[in-house]
């Protein structure tokens, strides 16, 4: 009665209610869990941010026993004797509530690396931000190169606040070469986005063109005449998906955009032959000749690793695709989607990260790890890593360049959306931005991939 009262007198005072801290954690570690939902009985919803912090705000709540549901792509607790996934408690205005959740995935979830709000619940109760607001809600698949000393980052599509249609001429930053300090959350990376004369961020892709223009194999590579050039493929898009025009772009120093360099198709051409895509790499063959290397997630393509290699397609040479890897589970075929591929030091092996074709229970949402000793396969038993429950999780990315070269673990990042999902409801602040998580290479769980 006197909790009642109480509130009842902070409301009639209009003052703010002090939120409920309900703090969500690896049970294993302690670590903070992002992107874990809380689910009310009234079908209220609560997501965890970059913190793992919900502010539990609404006044109904407090006081009484509440049972919540828990969900969490791979996090959650156990279910009960009627199957419920959830837990029971009772919050209070200013209290603290701690849920420990266990994982189910191999890959740690280390938090959201773009969009608005990643640290609003803990901003709510009080705390700093990790991470400064930069304009955008939302961004489509990265890719990353080495330019200079600092990373270049780049994103397709860009939701931004000020209207439903945002940018589709790519966006892109930059950051230190190690922007990431420590690899637990919470985190963040302070990207210093390209902008417009207003502030506002801006593309970096303005192809001439009606529709979008999406980018991919992106890249620098020496060029004889000035140094290092940053280079990429470029697609104009009509309708939803579909390319109508195909070639090689490059970055202007100057005007800080990407301007095209060569037509390679145009829808009416018939077939499009070599096309430069996924996320390049660089490879030596037996006679120590470099080369870049272009698929997703395994190499189709190879030309020398050169401005000029690039630039003439009678230098390019088709790789063949490797078959697809077998299950460690049970020796099904794993047919890749979108992933890519990169040389790990500490495994002294080509390590692969991709989504399964048509997977279970997400159609596109499946992660799958595997070894080779050449990049070009074939490759050994996949083991899965990370799961979804009906949501979208594509064209991930591992990032080499960002952990050290002793490190016992690699990064990966993708794009976490409800597109191509079953009527999937959108996370809101997360969809349609980029997850990044953790795998430990010496976890047990990926013995069967190192055989």
């Amino acid at each position: 009665m006197k909790a009642a009262l109480s509130l009842l007198a902070l409301s009639s005072a209009g003052l703010a209610i002090e939120p409920c801290r309900i703090e969500i954690v690896d049970k294993e570690n302690g670590w903070p869990v992002p992107l874990v939902e809380l689910r009310t009985t009234h079908d209220a919803r609560y997501v965890s941010d970059n913190a793992g912090l919900i502010a539990l705000e609404d006044p109904e709540l407090f006081d009484r026993a509440v049972w919540f549901s828990v969900k969490g792509h791979g996090y959650g607790v156990k279910k009960d004797g009627f199957g419920y996934e959830g837990i029971r408690t009772s919050p209070t205005a200013g209290g603290t509530i701690r849920i420990e959740v266990e994982r189910r995935n191999i890959a740690k979830r280390l938090g959201r690396l773009t969009g608005a709000g990643m640290f609003a619940e803990q901003q709510k109760l009080g705390g700093e931000a990790k991470a400064s607001e930069t304009g955008v809600f939302g961004c489509d698949s990265v890719l990353v190169a080495r330019q200079g000393n600092e990373l270049f980052w780049l994103w397709g599509d860009t939701t931004l606040a000020g209207y439903p249609l945002g940018v589709f001429q790519s966006t892109a930053a930059r950051t230190a070469v190690q922007p990431i300090p420590e690899f637990k959350p919470p985190l963040s990376i302070p990207f210093q986005h390209f902008r417009d004369a207003q502030g506002k961020v801006r593309g970096v892709a303005p192809i001439p063109g009606d529709g979008p223009t999406w980018l991919t194999g992106m890249v620098e590579i020496p060029d004889r005449y000035s140094g290092r050039r940053l280079v990429a493929t470029y697609s104009k898009i009509k309708g939803h998906l579909d390319e109508y025009e195909v070639g090689l772009c490059t970055w202007d120093r100057q005007t800080e955009n990407f301007t095209r360099h060569r037509v390679l198709w145009k829808e009416g051409d018939g077939e499009k032959g070599l096309i430069p895509r996924g996320h390049p790499l660089l490879w030596k063959d037996e006679q120590k000749k470099e080369w870049i290397l272009f698929g997703d997630p395994f190499p189709t393509m190879r030309c020398p690793a050169t401005f000029e290699g690039w630039e003439l397609r009678d230098q390019w040479e088709k790789v063949t695709t490797p078959p697809s890897p077998r299950s460690a589970e049970d020796g099904s075929e794993v047919k890749p989607h979108r992933g890519s591929v990169a040389w790990n030091p500490f495994r002294k092996r080509w390590v692969t990260i991709f989504t399964q074709l048509h997977g279970k229970p997400s159609a596109f949402g499946e992660i799958w790890y595997a070894e080779a000793a050449s990049p070009m396969g074939p490759w050994g038993k996949a083991v899965k890593v990370l799961t979804h429950d009906n949501y979208t999780f594509y064209n991930p990315r591992i990032h080499p360049e960002l952990t050290p070269e002793d490190a016992s673990f690699i990064v990966f990042e993708g794009t976490y959306t409800a597109e191509f999902a079953d009527h999937a409801q959108p996370t809101p602040r997360y969809n349609y931005n980029q997850i990044l998580y953790r795998l430990d290479l010496d976890d047990a769980k990926l013995a069967a991939a190192r055989e």
